[in-house]
């Protein structure tokens, strides 16, 4: 390859021939730019379906609605667990190029599965009405199950592996250590959601609005083109992008040799000088283009798996770890507990892809005569809140701040996240409130028992929005906070298992809010006629207001815990970019 005097190759990253990239050639904002429209066709896709799934599994395949809601956020956990092991397979093994190919292959698999069923009334159980007392409507069993659950799972494994890989890619268009893209890196992740915005405002809009008329085959088909047309775009991106070059070792592997090496390690003596511990040789060349890391005197415990017993013999890996991988893994170690703290947000977005939902099917969803507001296009009103607050954050406020902060992101990543939690413990007890209101409307005209198809209540359902648009600040600010800090602290042999820091947060707290469903119906199913709180098909009836205030005191608990971790969190060494500081604390 002949190169001319501007031509810089970058470290690591190689074009779509195999060929060392350039810099001036390959990467930036051009290359990224298909890897936000693949982002906003994959929400497009799937966001449509998360929203109104609870709506299938209960009209459709006959499920009540706890049940219903159970399954939905069985499903997401597991499609954003499942990240995990993606993104494990796109640093190690596949790259993350061709980890997002393939996921988004399965994902087309998935969605052509489930168009089928929803298109064929003898895969689906015998049409009834769910909401009529007197109905005993036949649940979906058998063969047609397994084809539900296998189409439904195919997608959990598609959409795990774009999020792994997907977000991580467009970052290696960029180079985290020159300012310049620094700052543009910020604007991409800001872009991200930008691109989860305008993708899920037409998934909520259009493919929702033909699911609820046209019928759910229609609306999935709608999903199964969306997602085909985004592998397509991102394939028409190959000739600008950097290919991160796999190692053929996982990242995880070398963390977890760190642990056990500490532990068989643990009856040795730690030398008093940390440049005695075991450090592969380093020449100034290769300290420029590696990722080595100097030693810190935090979690000095783990500085044990570097002690060389015995000069003369190689030992194990799993017995003697390098210094750089011994801070690696005291950095996912000290992410650990954002981590935690960060799952009960998700807990909260449950609700309002379940509960909610089913709040917005017993209520008056006229806008004008002539058109009606689907429940599940509910979301619609903080994404549209998203498309005006991220460009004024991005263009206005990010700039104006950095003058005095000096900080690329304005403000630390970690504040971002703070102000996210706090709001949505904010969006919960604004839940509860809103559900007052509604019963309340219910009772005052004697509808308690009314079906809702039938016979909705007199009140909006656009008295839901409030709910709706103030989680929608807080996800602006907490999804994006926690891609970049989790990109910026991981090491460099593990980006793509960085943004699976934040999948797989939302993973466990999906999982916990299906736990939390039954914990509290267990509890209270003394308390109340129905079996509990969230028990039985009729809404009315249930206590849900009461979950939504439980749910916004625990945020509150979980928001004093993250502000105790988030100011004593040390940051990576030039993570934030600060000139002339080594440590940035909130």
């Amino acid at each position: 390859m002949d190169l001319n005097e501007n031509d810089v190759l970058i470290e690591g990253k190689v074009d779509w021939k195999g060929r060392p990239a350039m810099k001036n050639k390959h990467g930036g904002m051009l290359a990224a730019l298909p890897v936000l429209a693949t982002f906003a066709f994959d929400n497009m896709a799937n966001l449509a379906l998360s929203v109104n799934l609870v709506t299938y599994f209960n009209g459709v395949m006959h499920y009540d609605i706890s049940e219903s809601a159970n399954h939905v956020t069985n499903y997401l956990g597991t499609n954003y667990i499942l990240s995990i092991v993606m993104a494990c397979l796109a640093d190690a093994y596949l790259g993350r190029f061709r980890t997002v190919l393939i996921a988004a292959f399965v994902e087309c698999v998935g969605l052509a599965l489930l168009t089928a069923q929803a298109h064929y009334p003898k895969l689906k159980p015998p049409v009834c009405n769910i909401f009529l007392p007197t109905s005993n409507c036949e649940k979906v069993s058998g063969e047609k199950a397994l084809m539900l659950f296998s189409a439904i799972y195919l997608l959990a494994v598609g959409g795990g592996g774009v999020k792994a890989a997907l977000p991580s890619h467009g970052a290696d268009q960029f180079d985290e250590n020159d300012p310049k893209d620094a700052r543009q890196m910020s604007t991409f992740f800001n872009g991200l959601l930008l691109a989860l915005a305008v993708g899920g405002a037409v998934g909520l809009t259009c493919f929702v609005w033909v699911q609820d008329n046209k019928g759910f085959d229609r609306g999935f088909g709608l999903s199964f083109i969306a997602m085909f047309l985004g592998a397509t775009i991102f394939m028409f991106g190959l000739p600008w992008y950097r290919i991160h070059v796999v190692q053929g070792n996982s990242p995880i592997t070398d963390i977890l040799q760190v642990y056990v090496a500490a532990i068989r390690n643990r009856k040795l003596q730690l030398p008093e000088d940390p440049s005695e511990l075991h450090e592969t040789p380093i020449d100034k060349e290769a300290e420029l283009h590696q990722d080595y890391l100097p030693h810190t005197n935090v979690y000095r415990w783990l500085d044990k798996a570097a002690i060389r017993s015995n000069k003369t013999e190689s030992p194990s890996p799993w017995k003697l770890c390098t210094v750089t991988q011994v801070e690696n893994a005291k950095i996912f170690l000290a992410m650990v507990p954002v981590f935690f703290c960060s799952i009960i947000m998700t807990v909260c977005l449950a609700q309002l892809q379940t509960f909610s939902i089913q709040q917005g099917v017993t209520m008056d969803i006229k806008l004008t005569d002539s058109f009606n507001m689907p429940p599940a296009s509910l979301p619609i009103i903080p994404i549209a809140f998203i498309l005006i607050l991220v460009p004024l954050y991005d263009r206005i406020f990010v700039p104006f701040i950095r003058k005095y902060t000096g900080i690329p992101t304005g403000i630390t990543y970690l504040q971002r996240v703070g102000v996210g939690l706090l709001l949505s413990s904010l969006s919960m007890a604004v839940a509860g409130i809103m559900e007052v209101k509604r019963k309340n409307v219910a009772k005052h005209h004697n509808m308690l028992d009314a079906v809702p198809v039938l016979q909705p209540l007199p009140i909006s359902v656009f008295w839901l929005s409030c709910q709706y648009f103030i989680f929608g600040v807080a996800e602006s600010f907490t999804l994006v906070g926690l891609l970049e800090f989790f990109y910026s602290q991981t090491p460099k042999s593990a980006k793509a298992i960085s943004s699976c820091f934040v999948w797989s947060a939302m993973a466990v707290g999906y999982f916990v809010s299906s736990i939390l469903v039954k914990i509290v119906n267990h509890t209270t199913k003394g308390v109340t006629k129905n079996g509990g709180w969230l028990a039985g098909n009729n809404i009315n009836r249930n206590h849900l207001e009461n979950f939504y205030w439980l749910l916004a005191i625990l945020s509150l608990i979980n928001f004093s815990v993250y502000l105790f971790v988030a100011t004593r969190y040390k940051y990576r060494a030039s993570s934030l970019n600060v000139e002339n500081e080594y440590e940035v604390r909130h």
